[in-house]
């Protein structure tokens, strides 16, 4: 007996020895990740915030979609944040808020006016005139982890009235009295199991809900489900009830959207009522909560009468608690789900300029960083301009079909959208099916350029010497090759037009005088000033790159416009602005830089040409459309055999790429001012830019020209253009037409009295 005595000691002591060792491992385990980065976090890109001022350029509709896209109600008080009261002329606005890089926004009811299409005053509920407010950036997307789990974290603090109650009522009603196990649940639970011949109830609490979702697996074991018990019970030893609490609040599954896992009522607020955790009413706060239990089985969209039948279940719990008065009760009962159709209106939405952000990060940042520690992304993506450029783009093509039929079927198109004062990318179209994720042509698709690089030939040819008045030779012309073949370049009307002032062979587009000229210039010069205007791929020495057989992207083409349009300065294209920790603390700035490339008196006289093809060349018919003083610069392209249609031009404040074409390469049945250009003028016609005003550089002179001869000539002398020259290289001999005939000086004198 003794001997069994001893027996049954020691292997007690080595199973307590065993136990306890196995218990400081699972508390070391309980505390390492309770104490650590609980989730991984992805993260939250940005658009960029919509700055309101008196006296700001701004209707009613731009700032109701705005409103609409943050998710503000739209109701007949705004007595809370991310509410809107709508009038006539006016627009009461109870903001949000916002934890700015630079400082915070605070919540504010301001009272906006409106005269016309202007922002005329702004004030705060006290009557005091506001000089300027931020309205929260929209949340365009977010770069997420391997998992696809999504989470917007927040504090108990933030959680709106009752949702603990819900909860706790729901799931684990003496959640405030045990210590992460009610053994009378499991008793309970046990028995039911015990009938039924398997596991169909848990009798778990929240604790060890917690430690099953944070820790363990979701499988119906009997060794998971003892696992469960004791690192519960360690959890509720070293932390407190509202830790716990709110640990839960964020881990918990609510739901699938698409292959994303929606976690956390925080994430789950927006996927269902598209509104932040802290405005959520006492009907909404009901069913989130009493999705818990199945939100598969209990989805608002797919069965409403279930997941209606499980809220009022809620309600009633908290009614019956004394946790809410029979009145909020009735009030509650008596609302309809209210479950928006999607998530947002706008996250997710702008797939190709995530994907552009996505490809800038990736440049400093690791993915797993970019995954999981919470990153705050604040970019230069205007949504505004941004569905202008959609809407134009999607009523363009729709026009084009209607004109040319079976021709214009299966268009494909891109577009980007920059600042030309500050390089900022405002706007990105990848594709037609603007919501599509897949293949990005903004980025990705290279096709032939066509007549857009021929600013680059001119711009080195005035570099060199020449001027807008030389005059070129467009006549048929041929260069021997390196395999003996020949290049023979023609123009697009297959006419010659014999000497042509270099500036109207620019606007006409000519391309027998281009390639003279390129030639001319050399080869070389004109890919030295390529890549000094922004071309970074490595560009080939061929005859045919003159008229634009190399291929580019529309966000390179962007980059090279772009420092046309900013007088020879080069400004790489920016698509971010700031890049911020999860607790606001700045990780990365990318300031506005630039550097001069190319003298802005020569671009000046590239900015002429460029504005007389707007005004009387190949893109003249947009002024057809668009007021006669915007003075827009731009070129249009078609690439060989008609095969890609472009435009690139640009304003005071815009700047924007447009390509049309399939993606088989086939045959186009427009050229670049046909197709591109329409949807270039219907985007500026939406947008109503700033005119373009090219300030003269100090070494730049306004000369008159006698366009047929090319000599000096009189404003009242027939045929006499105002052309630009860099100073001295004007030409000197003057035209006589007849200003020092008596007669025609008596006419002027007799005329100049009367005016």
């Amino acid at each position: 007996m003794a001997r069994m005595l001893r027996w049954l000691f020691k292997l007690g002591l080595v199973l307590t020895v065993i136990l306890a060792v196995g218990l400081i491992y699972l508390d070391a385990q309980v505390r390492s990740k309770f104490e650590g980065k609980r989730w991984a976090v992805p993260a939250k890109v940005y658009a960029r915030p919509l700055e309101l001022y008196p006296g700001q350029n701004l209707s009613r509709d731009e700032l109701r979609q705005e409103l609409k896209g943050l998710n503000y109600r739209f109701v007949r008080s705004a007595d809370q944040p991310g509410a809107v009261e709508w009038a006539s002329s006016r627009a009461r606005i109870h903001t949000r808020g916002f934890n700015f890089p630079d400082g915070e926004e605070p919540a504010r009811n301001m009272l906006l006016t409106f005269s016309g299409s202007t922002l005329s005053d702004i004030r705060d509920a006290e009557g005091r005139r506001l000089p300027l407010v931020r309205l929260e950036p929209m949340l365009i997307g977010g770069i997420y982890p391997k998992s696809n789990e999504d989470r917007d974290l927040i504090k108990l603090e933030e959680a709106p009235p009752h949702l603990a109650q819900a909860l706790v009522a729901v799931e684990d009603r003496r959640f405030y009295e045990h210590w992460g196990v009610s053994f009378k649940g499991i008793a309970r639970a046990m028995w039911v199991n015990m009938r039924a011949g398997r596991f169909v109830q848990g009798g778990s609490t929240l604790t060890q809900q917690l430690i099953k979702n944070f820790y363990l697996t979701s499988d119906r074991t009997l060794s998971r489900k003892l696992l469960e018990l004791p690192m519960a019970m360690l959890l509720e030893l070293h932390y407190d009830k509202d830790e716990i609490l709110e640990a839960y609040l964020n881990e918990v599954y609510l739901g699938q959207s698409g292959n994303r896992a929606i976690h956390g009522f925080g994430l789950a607020s927006q996927y269902y009522f598209a509104r932040p955790v802290q405005e959520l009413e006492l009907d909404q706060v009901a069913l989130l909560a009493g999705m818990v239990k199945g939100p598969s089985w209990y989805d608002p969209r797919r069965h409403p009468e279930r997941a209606l039948e499980r809220r009022n279940l809620v309600l009633k719990m908290l009614r019956d608690q004394g946790q809410i008065s029979q009145a909020e009760y009735d009030d509650a009962r008596q609302r309809t789900l209210g479950v928006v159709k999607q998530r947002s209106l706008h996250k997710g939405a702008f797939p190709a300029y995530l994907d552009l952000v996505k490809r800038k990060l990736r440049e400093e940042y690791r993915d797993e960083d970019l995954s999981t520690e919470g990153l705050r992304v604040f970019t230069a993506l205007d949504p505004l301009v941004q569905t202008r450029a959609e809407a134009a783009l999607e009523t363009s093509i729709q026009g084009l079909e209607k004109r040319y039929g079976q021709k214009a079927q299966g268009l494909e198109a891109s577009m980007v959208v920059t600042d030309p004062q500050t390089g900022e990318v405002l706007a990105l179209i990848g594709g037609r099916e603007t919501r599509y994720q897949g293949f990005n042509r903004a980025l990705d698709a290279l096709r032939p350029i066509g007549s857009l690089v021929k600013p680059a030939v001119y711009l080195a040819a005035l570099e060199k010497g020449y001027t807008l008045n030389t005059l070129l030779e467009d006549e048929p012309f041929s260069v021997k090759l390196p395999d003996g073949s020949l290049w023979q370049p023609q123009n697009f009307d297959h006419r010659s037009h014999g000497l042509v002032p270099l500036h109207r062979s620019l606007a006409l587009s000519y391309n027998q005088s281009t390639a003279r000229l390129g030639m001319e210039v050399g080869l070389e010069r004109v890919i030295d000033m390529l890549e000094r205007l922004g071309a970074e791929r490595e560009l080939k020495a061929y005859p045919s790159l003159l008229l634009g057989a190399q291929s580019l992207s529309p966000l390179e083409l962007a980059s090279i416009y772009q420092t046309i349009a900013a007088n020879g300065f080069r400004m790489p294209l920016r698509v971010i602005r700031r890049v911020t920790d999860a607790e606001g603390e700045e990780l990365s700035r990318y300031p506005f830089t630039l550097k001069q490339q190319v003298k802005p008196e020569v671009v000046h006289l590239l900015q002429y040409a460029l504005q007389e093809a707007g005004r009387e060349g190949t893109a003249r018919s947009a002024y057809s459309v668009l007021p006669q003083n915007l003075n827009l610069a731009g070129k249009t392209g078609t690439s060989n055999d008609q095969r890609d249609s472009w435009f690139a031009g640009f304003t005071g404040d815009r700047l924007a790429v447009v390509w049309l074409g399939r993606d088989d390469n086939s045959q186009l049945p427009f050229t670049g001012s046909g197709g591109a250009l329409r949807v270039w003028t219907e985007f500026m016609r939406r947008e109503e830019p700033e005119p373009f005003i090219a300030t003269r550089p100090a070494g730049v002179e306004y000369v008159w020209i006698d366009e047929t001869t090319g000599l000096r000539s009189d404003e009242r002398c027939e045929g006499s253009r105002l052309l630009p020259f860099l100073m001295g290289t004007a030409p000197e001999e003057k035209v006589d037409c007849g200003l020092d005939n008596p007669v025609r000086r008596s006419l002027d004198w007799f005329r100049n009295w009367f005016n």
